[in-house]
């Protein structure tokens, strides 16, 4: 097989002459970043009083979108400790008359509620059940601390998603035998047993001794409720089985047998549904008394949802204005500039520049200013959004895409407002350009 010499001749010259093409934009184009920044610091306070407006508007994104990320993370890990797919029915307080009054009707929550929704609620798979002992008196040998103890069943650990760090949880053995054992959450072992060593230790509650057989792991987490439930305390209690809490402890003569109790339910069943059907039988069982209330973590987490998106959009709104003004000044400046270099505007097209290397020129400004306002603004709204956290305690989680998003708009906004003054200056008659100069 021959080969065509004159084809190859042919094609040489062709990649060749892309390559030189090539290279000629790229050295264009960086030849004209240089002079772009070469007329920022040539007129430094204009250009950043013009940054100023780009700078807040990208670090208002940032930590606009920073907080709100952390918030949701935070939201999530605390709606995991509650359970997504569970049903939570807490006790409501009353006293004096007022709790006489609802006892002629209700007993309060109770075992039996439990008993009852499962053999009449079909889609009930799991449940467990809590119950706070008042303490006057909680030590070891090594520490004392102020934790709340509180009963719990075996299953309360696994629909409380609480991780185990040591040890063991309670058992079925443990609330058959009411057996005095304990799970201490981390804060409150490290009160008790501030050199560790909590396991098979002793501890007095009131007074009665408990072996620590377990300690639940750290969970990250700042927040103690979500859209007013309180939860996440677990990390300065101390769990006993409640059989052994219901016999051994004191309680007033008209308490709840329970304060809360947890069902969990079957996969495809909408919770908001089940607990219309748990409400139904509970205001059945307790003769209409509304000594209790349900609460659907779902719910609370489309609530927290809709809360943090009506947030955000506030927060886009006023980083958008930021961006707007940004976005005016380059154009302003970009104005001003162009009657300051009319002249050298007319020579250069004297000289035989086209209309479009004037244009691109002026573009590469505008765009030099709004990514140089961007990445300060990265800058900006990193510490904004660690300022935030620290003095508001508000969790913030950092997303590339957040830091994308706001770079983006930034330049978008540079390209956008520096179209019209690279257009004009493109246009300008080069003779009345040089008569003006």
């Amino acid at each position: 097989m021959t080969v065509n010499r004159a084809s190859v001749n042919l094609v040489k010259p062709l990649k060749n002459d892309a390559s030189r093409k090539s290279s000629v934009l790229i050295a264009v184009y960086w030849e004209g970043i240089k002079q772009a920044f070469d007329e920022m610091r040539h007129h430094k306070l204009r250009t950043s009083l013009t940054l100023l407006g780009m700078i807040f508007g990208v670090g208002a994104v940032i930590a606009m979108l920073s907080v709100g990320e952390g918030a949701e993370r935070e939201a999530l890990k605390m709606i995991e400790s509650m359970g997504v797919n569970n049903l939570v029915v807490n006790a409501r307080s009353a006293e004096g008359e007022a709790l006489k009054s609802v006892r002629e009707h209700s007993i309060g929550l109770s075992l039996r509620d439990i008993e009852s929704a499962r053999d009449t609620l079909p889609f009930v798979e799991n449940w467990s059940a809590e119950k706070y002992v008042k303490v006057f008196s909680l030590f070891s040998l090594k520490g004392r601390s102020d934790a709340q103890v509180v009963g719990v069943t075996p299953s309360y650990f696994e629909l409380s998603s609480l991780p185990l760090g040591e040890g063991r949880t309670l058992n079925d053995t443990d609330e058959a035998y009411y057996q005095q054992v304990a799970v201490l959450g981390p804060e409150a072992a490290r009160s008790l047993f501030p050199q560790g060593n909590a396991i098979n230790s002793l501890i007095k509650v009131n007074h009665q001794w408990f072996t620590v057989v377990g300690v639940l792991q750290e969970k990250e987490g700042s927040k103690s409720s979500i859209q007013g439930v309180k939860l996440g305390g677990e990390r300065n209690q101390v769990f006993i089985p409640l059989t052994t809490a219901l016999k051994k402890m004191q309680f007033k003569s008209l308490e709840n047998e329970l304060d809360a109790f947890k069902l969990a339910l079957a996969d495809g069943i909408d919770p908001s549904l089940a607990a219309k059907s748990l409400q139904h039988l509970l205001n059945r069982r307790h003769g209409g008394e509304k000594d209790f209330d349900v609460v659907v973590p779902a719910d609370l987490l489309a609530q927290h949802q809709k809360t943090q998106q009506i947030f955000n959009i506030v927060m886009a709104c006023v980083a958008g204005i930021s961006l707007l003004v940004g976005g005016i000044g380059i154009m302003n400046i970009m104005l001003a500039t162009i009657l300051e270099r009319t002249g050298e505007i007319g020579l250069l097209r004297a000289l035989g520049a086209k209309r479009k290397d004037i244009a691109r020129q002026f573009l590469i400004e505008s765009i030099a200013i709004s990514a140089t306002g961007g990445i300060i603004g990265i800058g900006v709204g990193l510490l904004l959004a660690l300022i935030i956290s620290s003095a508001a305690g508000w969790p913030v989680a950092w997303s590339p895409f957040a830091i994308l998003l706001a770079l983006g708009v930034c330049m978008t906004i540079g390209v956008g407002f520096g179209l019209y003054p690279a257009n004009k200056a493109a246009k300008l008659d080069p003779i009345v350009a040089l008569q003006r100069d």
